[in-house]
């Protein structure tokens, strides 16, 4: 069997994105296109996979650096046949040659394995499209027999074969030798003054090759981004791709059109998502874990049977099983929750362990802490671990029980069973087993008025 090498085509400028972003930078479902793209390619185990850029500079191959691709540069943007033949030296002429685009995202691993498994060294395939209106694509013209004859750009169709609805995608299989002799054959008298990568299809008939034809399973597989709108229809038609796959994995979605997937997401067993909820990095979310509306979970792993009720933001954290999040709490990178844990309302918790059966429910917050098993922290506690140059961390000893309204001055340890009094402010570390509290004694003073303001005479 030949090598598979996959040509990517991301040289475009997207001018009606009216963006100073590359089009091919452009994000949807959270990752840009180009990376979409790439990583199908790469279900396919190719031998090489190359990436013509172009407009934007190194803009495109810095940001997408880490991408496991060859980066070939475009200099003059001459057409699609030009940027090919710019990747094509180091290509074996034994190779079967795959040619993507960095503005067609949605392409599945499956539609190509079709069109290769087609391609040959006497043999080329391509995939083409049924549209309702192809205005925009050129068009895939067959004989009497059926056969495939040519394609023929939109701009230079005669009025005779404008109807044609069966539309031309651009990507194709094709054998590496011939395609380097067709490529150094084409011309570019046109409408637009290209060279057509699409010519080749009529020079391959005109050898005698068989030009085979491959449909997706949806056109919105082969459907090109040009702009903020078709963007968008993209966006919405991946977002309902993933929320079909979690379904089907036993996801229970109050709204599939309501949830957005930006990066991977693994689901155990029964587990239900409200509306709104959007999914970020890869996060993870144990059998029977429940996700309330309006949350943002980035990066996170839920542990089996754990709530997140309405209006969180969870990013960069571990969350224990059986616990319970929210509503309207904020818990932020490098928090480890244990089992059972509850976080209430208005709470924020950052860079934080805290043990298994504690509560922090109301109005608190709790930063670069050590907190043990089953403390209690009162409303409106903080730790003050900030001193304006240096981060400083708390330590609050098993069972302790902190009072409302108090503040933890780190570097401060409250030891194991400790008591801490509402409305104390804690600078020095609290023994374990004693209540300590710091309180002004609490006077009242008979007589006082309050300050009134005058009013207008008359």
């Amino acid at each position: 069997m030949s090598d598979l090498t996959v040509i990517i085509l991301a040289a475009g400028q997207g001018k009606r994105m009216y963006s100073d972003l590359p089009k091919v930078l452009h994000p949807l479902g959270g990752q840009p296109l180009l990376a979409h793209v790439v990583a199908t390619a790469l279900q396919l185990q190719p031998h090489r996979v190359i990436v013509v850029y172009g407009h934007g500079g190194r803009l495109v191959p810095e940001r997408l650096a880490s991408l496991a691709v060859q980066w070939v540069e475009q200099g003059e943007q001459l057409g699609t046949g030009h940027a090919v033949a710019q990747a094509m030296p180091g290509v074996g002429d034994g190779d079967t040659v795959l040619v993507l685009y960095g503005d067609v995202p949605l392409i599945r691993a499956e539609t190509l394995r079709r069109l290769v498994g087609l391609a040959g060294p006497d043999a080329l395939a391509l995939i083409s499209v049924e549209l309702d209106d192809p205005t925009g694509y050129g068009r895939i013209l067959r004989d009497a027999a059926g056969h495939v004859t040519r394609i023929v750009e939109q701009k230079d169709a005669s009025p005779e074969e404008l109807p044609v609805r069966e539309a031309n995608t651009g990507i194709l299989a094709v054998p590496a030798g011939r395609l380097k002799g067709w490529l150094a054959a084409l011309g570019n008298d046109n409408a637009q003054g290209e060279y057509y990568l699409t010519d080749v299809i009529g020079m391959a008939v005109a050898q005698g090759l068989p030009v085979h034809t491959v449909q997706p399973a949806s056109h919105h597989e082969v459907l090109g981004v040009n702009n903020r709108l078709q963007l968008a229809e993209l966006e919405r038609a991946y977002q309902r791709r993933e929320a079909d796959r979690l379904m089907l994995a036993g996801v229970a979605l109050a709204d599939p059109a309501r949830l957005d997937v930006r990066g991977e997401v693994v689901a155990g067993r029964d587990v239900f998502v409200d509306v709104n909820v959007v999914l970020e990095g890869r996060v993870v979310l144990g059998d029977g874990v429940r996700v309330g509306p309006n949350n943002l979970i980035r990066d996170a792993e839920i542990g089996a049977g754990a709530e997140v009720l309405a209006n969180c933001v969870i990013e960069g954290a571990v969350i224990g099983p059986g616990s319970r999040i929210g509503p309207f709490s904020r818990v932020r990178p490098e928090t480890r929750l244990a089992a059972g844990v509850h976080v209430g309302n208005f709470v924020e918790i950052k860079k934080s362990n805290v043990g298994e059966g504690s509560k922090i429910n109301h109005l608190s917050y709790v930063g670069d802490s050590e907190v043990g098993r089953n403390v209690n922290v009162g409303a409106g506690t903080i730790t003050c671990n900030y001193d304006g140059a240096h981060k400083h961390r708390t330590v609050i000893g098993d069972d302790a029980f902190i009072g409302s309204d108090t503040q933890l001055v780190a570097p401060v340890t409250v030891g194991a069973g400790a008591t801490i009094g509402a409305g104390s402010t804690i600078t020095r570390d609290a023994p374990p087993g004693e209540l300590t509290l710091s309180r002004v004694p609490q006077t009242t003073r008979s007589g006082y008025q309050r300050p009134r303001k005058k009013r207008p005479a008359g």
